[in-house]
């Protein structure tokens, strides 16, 4: 193992751990302030990757298509929020599972039925294209780099949307304690929508960005969204700090196991085993993770319940 190369993969593991931030921040939001276990989340992330896809097709423009994604994503929140979501709030969370459980099969066929099946692709732009040389003689993806700077901004934008504004008492407050927010007058079904639209928008945006280094197609978000679920669990429900640095650990922890636990093993063991058992081994490292944080504090990292 190189220096080179652990740094490589350390960069690809923050790449990773900042795709499903975006991912998780969204999530953390709605169940946080909501009560709302949304396994349709993921639907958000492939509907803002097509829509990527559509707008770029349509226009030639990744930066028009990264905007369409997020708007997008954003409006079909706020559809699927007001005509089902809402019916949901004062549910059990098993009808709230059920319940969106179903949307994943309608808006899959839905996207499917609009698109096709075959996959489809992105362009990244010539700006993004290729490598620049980093420290340490290391060579990295521009457009990778990209994807960490967009994840950073969020962040911050995140942090002082929830910190500095009023928007952000408002969510604060909603997630302590909705019947005095509602007491003091504050409309709290348009709370829950602008709440659901930014955690949708933010999970569209995260397709669209994904969707230029893979293909975008039909279910792409469920794989990304059981992830976003161990996010959340490792951060804390409700924290957007929680669901930032869990996703970086997650992102790290995921990369680095799957790429250098094999050779690691192959001290000890045959190549073929070594690969075969570390390849194994190194894919449930996230829940060896998740399950060491909850026996220490069964709460996560910055969670209050």
């Amino acid at each position: 193992m190189t220096l080179i190369l652990f740094f490589e993969q350390l960069l690809n593991g923050l790449q990773f751990g900042i795709m499903l931030f975006l991912m998780s921040a969204g999530l953390t939001l709605i169940f946080g302030v909501m009560g709302l276990i949304n396994l349709a989340h993921g639907s958000f992330y492939m509907i803002g990757a097509f829509c990527a896809a559509l707008i770029a097709g349509l226009t030639g423009s990744f930066w028009l298509a990264l905007l369409g994604s997020l708007i997008g994503a954003a409006i079909a929140g706020v559809l699927i929020e007001i005509i089902i979501i809402r019916r949901l709030y004062r549910r059990d969370h098993l009808d709230q599972v059920l319940a969106t459980f179903a949307l994943i099969l309608l808006l899959s066929e839905a996207v499917r039925w609009i698109f096709g099946a075959f996959p489809l692709y992105l362009n990244i732009p010539n700006i993004l294209n290729g490598s620049i040389p980093l420290f340490f003689e290391i060579i990295y993806s521009k457009y990778r780099l990209f994807i960490i700077l967009i994840g950073f901004l969020v962040a911050v934008g995140l942090y002082l949307l929830i910190t500095k504004t009023r928007l952000g008492i408002r969510i604060r407050a909603g997630q302590n304690d909705r019947q005095m927010i509602s007491a003091l007058g504050i409309d709290i079904s348009k709370l829950y929508t602008i709440v659901f639209a930014i955690g949708a928008g933010l999970a569209g945006l995260a397709g669209a960005m994904i969707g230029a280094i893979q293909s975008v197609e039909v279910g792409m978000g469920e794989p990304i969204l059981i992830l976003a679920f161990v996010v959340i669990v490792i951060g804390g429900i409700g924290s957007i700090k929680g669901a930032f640095i869990g996703s970086l650990l997650v992102g790290v922890t995921d990369t680095l196991g799957r790429v250098f636990l094999p050779n690691f093993l192959k001290i000890f063991m045959e190549p073929a085993n070594a690969t075969s058992m570390g390849s194994s081994i190194g894919s449930m490292l996230i829940y060896i993770l998740m399950a060491l944080i909850l026996i220490m504090k069964p709460s996560g990292l910055f969670g209050k319940n």
